[in-house]
């Protein structure tokens, strides 16, 4: 995977962050989820994300092959190690503070106002 790069606020480069969202159809789970997701990227990697939203129902063999055990999940694939956030996604500070994802004049402070 091609490493791109954006610039953060403080100048310094910061890696775009690719993540991947596995759900079950139009579940309630599912639909928080995707809300939860959408709203962590709009407004803390606005601009330096790629989402992708996988329905297990309409594409089942994807389940196996990243390893899931339920859903929804949502995979952060780049920037490196990847990792997995299972369940309705309404906490994702630990997301947020993964290497990589934010640039280092970050401060976790603000992740405090997370829904």
């Amino acid at each position: 995977m091609a490493e791109e790069e954006t610039k953060g606020s403080g100048g310094e480069a910061v890696e775009r962050v690719v993540l991947r969202l596995y759900v079950t159809g139009g579940a309630l789970r599912s639909a928080r989820a995707i809300q939860n997701v959408r709203l962590l990227c709009e407004t803390h990697l606005l601009g330096r994300y790629e989402l992708e939203v996988i329905d297990l129902y309409q594409q089942p063999w994807l389940a196996s092959q990243v390893d899931l055990v339920a859903a929804p999940t949502l995979v952060k694939v780049w920037p490196l190690p990847v990792q997995h956030f299972i369940g309705v996604l309404s906490d994702l500070r630990r997301l947020l503070e993964s290497p990589g994802v934010m640039p280092a004049s970050f401060d976790p402070a603000v992740t405090k106002a997370l829904p």
